[in-house]
């Protein structure tokens, strides 16, 4: 490239259609920018409740208009207008109509040569955000970066001289670039060098039928690239009239067996989920800075992985996942049914601009060594077969990334296709699960929701033949119906296989989705043209119910209740042998889709102040040490067994250090013996000893190493038997219990509240968010989620003096809570202290108390909603029905 005319800047600004429409230019706008954060339009008075509301919305068409002097094209010279993130356009310069561009992901290029002669002309940019030609997934969605209008990113001329390279390809392994590329015009040879540090080289290359195709051996000094190595050379390719830069990274990118390989040296993915959320702007931004800020951010929390969900980034996410070592993963921007051409429900439109804007995003991209991996879509049904067609196509065209049929493909019915290499998914059968959550709608539910708290659980386990498909019924016509986006679909079942195990890299889907209550002081950082109405609303109907004075506490009390799951969930992943990868969804909140706050971070990528990201690095990085025991909960004396293990994916070994243990008044170390990427260190066997009750931490580490990690025991006071003597203990207010209350005692009142106003006992933080998935399972027939965000326990009152307590849930409360309906006290909730609730949805906003008190005819009233017969087996529910017992005595 020879010469750059920058037309950012000041445009000439007017909507083609809509309220606003005029025929003439009667305002202006500085782009890059869209019409919304420009705040330009009528203001949109609607206030959306299951995402982010754009103040400025608009969907249609607008003009944009800059006088340009084009310098002159000179020499054979070309010259391309470029814009570089947009919608749909159309150019006109000085009135004549040049072309149509229509691609989401990448650049808009015009040729304009014939324009650039030294003089001034009009340019004119028509930009639609209406009629793609498919749906736009994640790039047009408003649940995540909005369908913005306007044109983002660099504007500007282009001029190459009279010959020069295009498309330009390069591939590398650990030692070599490959370079292959068009050359436009006449040119017999080119030089093509590449450098980094004191690593270099260079080739004279002949032009052959106009492409030049060469080796650059770097085997001397490699500077590789990785997530620990981000090495970057400098490749240029000089045709004597023009040089061609590109940026590239010495790299292997492989899959083998069951594992990824970067560099010969294995690896495991430990994914986000991206969706293009920057509620600042509402469209993702196009500077290196930017990018660099928020990867490095997830960084922070051990992720190596972007998966974008039905998205491309721009330019300078690509750049700075270079810069950072992150292995990204692009999507076609589709989510939904690919037909076989010859089915009448085929869009062979739609499918063809899918395979166009893959080839686009591969040409574009595919040279950042961060590029690594290439989705055909989220969660497809349809053909197979056609599947693989397309992907096939993109994989001829450009065999540099790893690629997958797409994420969470025919879900229930789950195979691989020949042009896959990797898969992708949360099951592969209807109960052979590889993750630890999922939508009630999508039951089973996974262990982190129904089983007890424990360190025990990996997938590996998933290798065994079960039939595939379980109990999913299929309709008479031939379908099921399935979860699609925020509503439901009916898809023609696709063949089921039994036995079904991927010979190949398994990454599992969206884990996690564990959200937390709104947290309301963040309204005031939506400073931009999207605001956080939904939040606005959620806060009103929490005030309407008289609770908003709980608001922080609902917010903290289910966020530790959340980490606590995601904490689960990736240690049973990173167990898990046969694994190669996780997708978190998200350590980020997603604003839309109902509002899912699932994040460790808010949507701004800021910590959200419940765990920091050296404790989420415990369970979340390269190398993470996992103890593995039946339970959390113990009395004092009794026996405590741990196995100790190591995932490390990292560069370095732990093999000789010393790790070391600690357990309340005990301790312990053991020399790391030599492993591959898993080590069984040893067996922890000891007694719990220690002078408090309540919360009793196992902490682990390594010496001279910054890897660590801990695990929260409860330690609840040992009862043999529990006696209700001296206690008034009654299922319902009759004479004993009446009089009793006269005498000025206290009775415990163990209730059985009626279904029609309770909510049924569940330990597990929420899934995503109760108002989607209530709609979706409601459309399928299906159950509806319980909807519940943990406890909120006053853990200083009396009533809890012999159950030692944090304020948020924890797994002593696990069998309590199991076997419990929390009763709703919304319309009666005056004179009622509530000891422990359960923290309601933001939709339903119930005012919810499993243990409250109340006065009554002169004493009090205790009332347990826990069926307390049903846990006497246990140490917990022993201590717990006696705590409330001395209580009620006292």
């Amino acid at each position: 490239m020879k010469n750059v005319i920058d037309l950012s800047g000041s445009w000439d600004f007017r909507f083609v259609n809509g309220k606003d429409m005029s025929e003439s230019f009667n305002d202006t706008i500085v782009l890059p920018d869209t019409t919304s954060h420009a705040r330009k339009g009528r203001v949109n008075e609607e206030s959306e409740v299951g995402c982010l509301t754009d103040t400025y919305k608009f969907e249609g068409e607008a003009a944009f208009r800059k006088f340009v002097t084009l310098a002159k094209a000179e020499n054979g010279e070309t010259a391309f207008l470029r814009l570089e993130r947009t919608r749909i356009t159309k150019l006109y310069v000085d009135g004549d109509y040049v072309g149509t561009r229509d691609s989401l992901c990448t650049s808009h290029s015009y040729d304009i040569t014939k324009f650039c002669d030294g003089h001034k002309h009009e340019i004119t940019v028509f930009v639609s955000n209406v009629g793609y030609k498919t749906r736009g997934g994640h790039m047009t969605s408003p649940d995540t970066q909005t369908n913005w209008l306007g044109i983002t990113g660099k504007i500007e001329v282009r001029y190459f001289g009279k010959s020069y390279a295009a498309n330009v390809k390069v591939s590398s392994d650990e030692d070599a670039f490959f370079v292959n590329c068009d050359i436009v015009g006449s040119c017999d040879r080119v030089k093509v060098s590449a450098t980094c540090k004191n690593s270099s080289a260079e080739v004279t290359a002949a032009v052959e039928s106009g492409k030049v195709s060469c080796k650059l051996d770097m085997s001397e000094s490699p500077q590789k690239w990785s997530e620990f190595e981000r090495n970057l050379y400098d490749i240029k390719i000089d045709t004597g009239d023009d040089v061609c830069g590109v940026k590239a990274g010495l790299k292997s990118f492989k899959a083998n067996g069951d594992k990824f390989y970067i560099n010969g040296r294995k690896t495991f993915l430990r994914g986000k989920h991206d969706g293009l959320i920057f509620p600042l702007t509402g469209y993702a931004p196009t500077d290196v800075e930017s990018w660099v800020k928020v990867m490095e951010t997830s960084k922070s929390y051990g992720i190596n992985h972007y998966r974008f969900h039905t998205c491309c980034p721009p330019d300078a996410a690509f750049e700075a996942a270079d810069i950072v070592g992150i292995y990204m993963e692009p999507e076609l921007p589709f989510w939904g049914t690919i037909a076989s051409i010859d089915d009448k429900e085929c869009n062979v439109e739609e499918q063809e601009y899918l395979i166009s804007e893959g080839k686009a995003i591969l040409n574009e991209f595919g040279n950042h060594p961060s590029f690594c991996m290439m989705s055909m879509g989220n969660e497809l049904w349809g053909s197979r077969e056609r599947i693989n067609e397309i992907m096939s196509e993109l994989k001829s065209a450009d065999s540099r990334p790893l690629y997958t049929e797409g994420s969470n493909t025919f879900q229930f019915m789950p195979d691989v296709v020949e042009c896959d290499d990797f898969f992708c998914g949360v099951r592969l059968s209807r109960e052979r699960l590889i993750r630890g959550s999922y939508a009630m709608c999508d039951a089973p539910l996974g262990h982190v929701q129904v089983a007890e708290p424990s360190t025990m659980k990996s997938y590996d386990a998933i290798e065994g033949k079960l039939p595939a498909g379980g109990d999913m019924k299929i309709n008479d016509d031939g379908t099921i119906s399935i979860q699609y986006g925020t509503g439901v679909k009916r898809v023609k079942a696709s063949e089921i296989t039994d036995g079904f195990f991927p010979k190949i890299p398994i990454v599992t889907h969206e884990i996690g989705q564990y959200e937390t209550y709104p947290n309301f002081k963040e309204i005031e950082k939506y400073t931009g043209s999207i605001k956080a109405k939904n939040f606005e609303k959620f806060k009103e109907r929490l005030r309407k119910k008289g609770l908003l004075s709980l608001a922080d506490d609902y917010f903290r009390a289910s966020g530790k209740l959340a980490m606590d799951c995601y904490k689960e969930e990736l240690e049973a992943v990173l167990r898990s042998k046969l694994l190669a990868g996780c997708q978190i969804l998200d350590i980020q909140d997603f604003s839309g889709q109902g509002t899912a706050l699932v994040g460790v971070l808010d949507a701004f990528m800021d910590n959200k102040g419940i765990i920091s990201d050296s404790e989420w690095r415990e369970f979340c990085s390269e190398t993470v040490i996992l103890a593995r025991f039946e339970k959390y909960v113990y009395e004092k004396g009794e026996s405590f067994t741990a196995r100790l293990e190591i995932t490390d994916f990292s560069d370095k070994t732990l093999a000789g250090k010393t790790l070391r243990w600690s357990l309340g008044k005990n301790c312990g170390e053991f020399v790391i013996p030599q492993y591959e990427n898993y080590c069984d260190v040893g067996a922890i066997e000891t007694v719990v000893a220690c002078d408090d009750f309540g919360k009793l931490t196992l902490s682990l580490s390594v010496d001279g190493a910054d890897v660590r990690n801990h695990y929260d025991l409860r330690v609840v006071r040992t009862v043999k038997s529990v006696s209700f003597d001296g206690c008034t203990v009654t299922d319902k207010l009759d004479d004993n219990a009446m009089k009793a209350l006269s005498e000025g005692r206290k009775v415990l009142l163990i209730n059985a509240p009626s279904k029609d106003n309770s909510i049924e006992g569940f330990y597990c933080q929420d899934f995503w968010c109760f108002p989607m998935f209530r709609t979706i399972s409601e459309s399928m027939g299906r159950e509806v989620p319980v909807g519940t965000m943990g406890l909120l326990i006053d853990n200083n009152h009396p009533a809890l003096n012999g159950f030692e307590s944090e304020y948020y849930s924890t797994p002593q409360w696990w069998k309590a809570v199991m076997n419990s309906r929390s009763e709703i006290i919304d319309d009666n909730a005056e004179g009622k202290k509530v000891i422990v609730r359960t923290i309601d949805n933001f939709e339903r906003n119930h005012n919810l108390a499993l243990i409250y008190e109340y006065e009554l005819n002169g004493g009090t009233v205790v009332v347990c909603n826990v069926d307390l017969q049903k846990i006497q087996d246990s140490p917990e529910g022993r201590a717990l029905a006696k705590s409330l017992a001395d209580y009620v005595r006292a």
